[in-house]
């Protein structure tokens, strides 16, 4: 086991995305194989193409977005790693599909 750091590919269909998030410990390297992905790195904006890259430092909230009309790939490299894997990512906003429902009458609480 490492804890230098890890690699990714990230594939995103039109119109897909990664949740705001950030990594109190770790370097983001973003490099995109494929196609084209808006970075939105502390309120800004960078697009991304193809053989492009993009460093975010550790603690930076960023998100990705995929507003083509094509898939894009992305290949990441994160490191070093947190000293725990929980540790690792803080998300920032709620993931798709897991809003919370309010509890049913007679659910307890």
């Amino acid at each position: 086991m490492t804890t230098a750091g890890f690699m990714a590919v990230l594939d995103l269909e039109s119109g897909e995305h990664v949740t705001e998030h950030y990594h109190p410990y770790t370097d983001e390297h973003v490099y995109i194989a494929a196609g084209e992905i808006v970075a939105r790195v502390d309120g800004g904006e960078v697009v991304l193409s193809t053989r492009e890259s993009l460093l975010v430092r550790r603690g930076a909230r960023h998100r990705y977005e995929n507003r083509g009309d094509r898939p894009a790939t992305a290949v990441l490299f994160l490191g070093p790693l947190a000293p725990r894997p929980e540790l690792g990512h803080v998300e920032t906003e709620e993931p798709p599909g897991s809003e919370l429902t309010p509890p049913s009458v007679g659910d307890a609480p």
